[in-house]
């Protein structure tokens, strides 16, 4: 087997973040009496994830970003009086709470373990994705995690792949692969360091034309075989 390092991302890889991100802002807008409905919850997810493609960009800091979705928010359904912050605050521990493992993700990280060393490595506030993890029972399987909070930077940074090489021993980068489902934090980190790429579409969608990927794999199932052929 040629790689003896996988990099495996998080949230839409292995847990179900939508779940998880669904149940919580419900749940912190049902605090504030606010009709939780799925247009409320998509305009939120929404919001969220631009802010976070903006972070990947370095447009935005992570702290502003934590409040500034609320804010956001409360200004598209005029609601501008509301806290910010404090809807933050609430979100966050509630977010920390809810974690789901995606059908089959157990299933690949069973039929991969033992075969290589596995690693998650994921963007994200380290409390809200420890407690996450915590409760998806996953660790038995990963003999490390890398949270960009902690490193101090996001994925796609060339910083973040170094500081994760640099605290993986006897990493070798021609003998790594990373698996995600994001284009833009995922595939380009690892095309940027210069590691093997497998992106994680279960959508069906394709990849640009001039984003070199190593291979794409609609199913979990894709994904082992992949790697145990290789």
């Amino acid at each position: 087997m040629k790689y003896k390092f996988l990099l495996f991302d998080a949230d839409g890889t292995l847990l179900d973040f939508k779940r998880s991100e669904d149940e919580a802002v419900r749940e912190a807008l049902a605090m504030r009496d606010i009709n939780a409905d799925d247009a409320a919850v998509a305009l939120y997810s929404q919001i969220n994830d631009g802010l976070w493609k903006q972070l990947e960009r370095g447009e935005i800091e992570k702290k502003v970003l934590l409040y500034k979705r609320f804010e956001l928010f409360f200004e598209a359904i005029s609601r501008g009086e509301l806290d910010a912050k404090e809807m933050a605050k609430d979100y966050m521990y509630t977010l920390s709470t809810k974690g789901y493992l995606l059908d089959g993700a157990e299933d690949m990280c069973r039929a991969l373990y033992g075969k290589a060393k596995m690693y998650i490595v994921t963007n994200g506030v380290e409390f809200i994705q420890r407690g996450r993890y915590a409760r998806c029972e996953i660790d038995k399987y990963f003999d490390g995690v890398f949270i960009s909070d902690t490193i101090g930077v996001e994925k796609p940074s060339r910083k973040y792949f170094e500081y994760v090489a640099a605290h993986i021993d006897g990493f070798e980068a021609d003998k790594a692969l990373i698996i995600g489902d994001s284009l833009t934090s995922d595939m380009k980190g690892g095309i940027n360091y210069g590691i093997d790429t497998c992106w994680y579409a279960p959508s069906g969608k394709n990849a640009p034309d001039d984003m070199k990927l190593t291979h794409v794999a609609r199913t979990f199932d894709e994904v082992v075989d992949f790697i145990l052929g290789e």
